[in-house]
């Protein structure tokens, strides 16, 4: 048996760096870099957005198994940070710098579920529930301005075959049982997340409301953004803290992260290749 030290944890990142963090889905997403640059239609941001809701709506599952599979109570309550923030329990910032900030900016109690306003860093502990602040009825008032409403986003039956297979491989690995599964699953997403795709479709969303759709809300996307930024700068610890834990298994781990991150890019080439052939087909006729 491998005794855990300083030069094993540094082998371990290199192989991280080296098996992992090179997946095509982290490194060249030719679905966002598109979506960046492009002259967007009506037709490819709705059904951007009608996919995207389907994930987001679907990852509550994935999340909840995540916490009921917790091997500890602290990751159970940081599990239960990321679940009940998605359905509407606003974090409250730790600093009362922080904490003025918001109040100065949502005084009013109906806009208080704003993303624009609420805070994207902080503690579900004391934060206050608002229905407007669960992401889903964020990405609703995403949808309205292009003309979709609530039995036109976030079900399974909205789901192209791609989008689905990836809503059930988050459920399978980043929900699982197994502790190494769901947390090469989980390092994945965190990764995947903090690469800059939300970026990415800032930008092409941002000319997109700018030239056609001025009444587009993108708060949903730039809070996000923010909120991997902040996730990024904790990822030494979380790994150092995960490779030293006792039922570590590295192979495990790596084989699960590359899984989850196989089932990522399914979901970007699925939109990917639907965008292709929608716009092959309009030009052909």
């Amino acid at each position: 048996m491998v005794t855990k030290n300083k030069e094993t944890y540094q082998a371990f990142k290199n192989r991280i760096e080296r098996e992992v963090m090179q997946h095509r889905v982290i490194v060249n997403n030719d679905y966002t870099k598109w979506f960046k640059e492009s002259d967007l239609s009506f037709e490819d941001v709705k059904f951007f957005a009608k996919q995207f809701s389907v994930f987001s709506n679907l990852f509550l599952i994935a999340q909840l198994k995540k916490t009921i599979n917790s091997l500890t109570l602290e990751e159970m309550r940081s599990s239960k940070e990321i679940l009940a923030n998605e359905i509407g329990v606003i974090f409250k910032p730790k600093t009362k710098e922080s904490r003025d900030s918001i109040k100065k900016r949502s005084l009013n109690p109906e806009e208080e579920g704003d993303p624009a306003l609420v805070s994207s860093e902080g503690t579900i502990e004391g934060g206050a529930f608002r229905f407007k602040a669960a992401h889903f009825e964020w990405l609703l008032a995403f949808g309205k301005p292009l003309g979709m409403g609530f039995n036109d986003m976030g079900k399974r039956r909205h789901g192209s075959s791609s989008a689905l297979f990836f809503c059930d491989e988050l459920s399978r690995i980043y929900g699982s049982e197994n502790f190494n599964v769901g947390a090469g699953g989980s390092f994945a997403v965190e990764h995947w997340a903090a690469a800059g795709f939300w970026k990415e479709l800032v930008q092409g969303l941002r000319k997109f409301k700018a030239e056609k759709c001025p009444d587009l809300p993108l708060a949903f996307f730039t809070w996000h953004d923010k909120v991997e930024d902040q996730h990024a700068a904790h990822t030494e610890e979380e790994l150092q803290k995960l490779y030293f834990h006792k039922e570590f298994n590295e192979n495990i781990f790596i084989k699960s992260a590359n899984e989850m991150l196989d089932g990522v890019a399914a979901f970007w080439d699925g939109l990917n290749t639907e965008r292709l052939e929608r716009h092959s087909s309009h030009m052909a006729s």
